[in-house]
């Protein structure tokens, strides 16, 4: 076992949420803009770290849709910046007072947002994550203990290093990001029990992790949970918004949680709409895999299964399944959906209102591509996760879920008869 102390990581950190509240929004965000020039100036040397994660990936046979989740590049290392500034810009939560009474008894009760404290992340795999968790974390006055996965360590340890660089220019302790640098499964279950120092776990990366967290931890879990996203195609669809929308949703970037992975079809389009599509997610090099209806319509459709209908495959691969209804459609999507986004295509308002009403989901679309659940297309800022539980947070994480509140109460010498 790899020697780590978590027990002083979560003293560390329990110490430096208390610095880290008192800190004013202008000194946060001249911290955050100094942590974004950081990056940038590192970005050699994080491409270097993120090249060794890609190299051990490829040998391992990694599946391409992962490598993906794990590369880094220029680009994504200025988007990782730009995150940090459009943070910036975003109004600080913490101190907002979110409701005022005044009892009869003169007694004055205002709630407030406040840091949650200290909040832990298990990841998997996106090393971007490193710096968006952190980026959301420290504008809300929270401190963060990050455990990465093993295939992005390197990847990790350098964005790490980097950003505890800029903390220590801005005279902010170092503490408000700590990464657990180890590969060792036993220190992420030990670090699952820190619920001494750590206020909440925050899991994202696969079903297996999220599972494991919630199942395991010892510390308040927000689940965020893996996308298993339906388009459902109305028989009142435009089809050539169906199209655009579908291939935009499925291809437009494989490897991500808010990518289309199934599609329901009405029964009265599907024979003008299902040859075209087919046409165009085979340029895509889109498997498709449909039930009895659609193979009967496109000759190269395999066979699809149950297990194909609750699958997310992060991969070029299309579930699809004709319905005879909406009933039958907001049915079938709410038996095998993982509550994250979904989406109609339709013309008829009174159709679109009862699958915005009906289905149980984080994110439900009309007539748009599930790729927009996301924190920088919401105007939230880079994203903690998308949760899909129901309790405290709900959907693309921004800083307001990253704070809790409590209640101050003002008086005059009231007490009680």
């Amino acid at each position: 076992m790899e020697s780590i102390d978590l027990d002083k990581l979560g003293q560390r950190a329990a110490a430096v949420k208390y610095e880290l509240q008192k800190l004013t929004t202008e000194k946060k965000n001249e911290t955050l803009l100094t942590v974004a020039g950081q990056l940038e100036k590192d970005a050699g040397t994080i491409l270097e770290a993120n090249a060794q994660d890609i190299h051990k990936a490829e040998e391992k046979g990694m599946h391409p849709g992962l490598v993906d989740r794990l590369r880094l590049t220029e680009n994504r290392i200025e988007a990782m910046a730009q995150g940090l500034r459009q943070v910036v810009r975003l109004e600080d939560p913490v101190g907002e007072v979110m409701e005022t009474v005044k009892r009869p008894n003169g007694l004055r009760i205002c709630k407030r947002r406040v840091p949650l404290g200290v909040i832990g992340i298990i990841y998997e795999s996106r090393p971007n994550v490193t710096a968006d968790a952190f980026g959301l974390c420290f504008k809300a006055g929270n401190a963060v203990i990050l455990k990465g996965g093993s295939d992005a360590l390197s990847s990790n340890l350098a964005v790490t290093a980097s950003i505890r660089k800029a903390l220590e220019e801005c005279t902010v302790s170092a503490d408000a990001l700590q990464l657990i640098g180890s590969t060792d499964r036993e220190i992420t279950s030990r670090f699952m029990k820190l619920n001494q120092y750590v206020d909440v776990l925050i899991p994202r990366g696969g079903a297996g992790l999220i599972r494991t967290v919630v199942e395991n931890s010892a510390i308040p879990v927000i689940e965020t949970g893996t996308g298993n996203c339906h388009i459902y195609v109305d028989e009142y669809a435009d089809l050539d918004k169906a199209l655009a929308i579908i291939l935009n949703a499925k291809t437009q970037r494989i490897g991500v949680c808010n990518a289309c992975e199934s599609l329901v079809i009405h029964k009265a389009v599907k024979g003008q709409f299902l040859p075209k599509l087919a046409e165009a997610l085979r340029q895509a090099g889109v498997e498709m895999r449909g039930d009895s209806q659609v193979c009967a319509i496109v000759e190269d459709a395999v066979q699809a299964t149950q297990e194909d209908y609750g699958k997310e495959y992060l991969d070029y691969i299309l579930s699809m399944k004709v319905v005879g209804s909406l009933e039958e459609a907001i049915a079938h999507i709410n038996r095998y959906n993982t509550k994250h986004s979904e989406a109609i295509i339709t013309e008829k308002q009174e159709n679109a209102e009862r699958f915005l009403t009906e289905i149980d989901a984080a994110c439900v679309y009309v007539n748009a591509s599930t790729r927009f659940t996301d924190g920088f297309e919401f105007g939230f800022g880079a994203e903690i996760g998308i949760s899909t539980q129901k309790l405290h947070a709900r959907g693309p994480m921004g800083l307001k879920e990253l704070t809790s509140y409590k209640y101050t109460i003002e008086g005059d010498g009231q007490v009680r008869p």
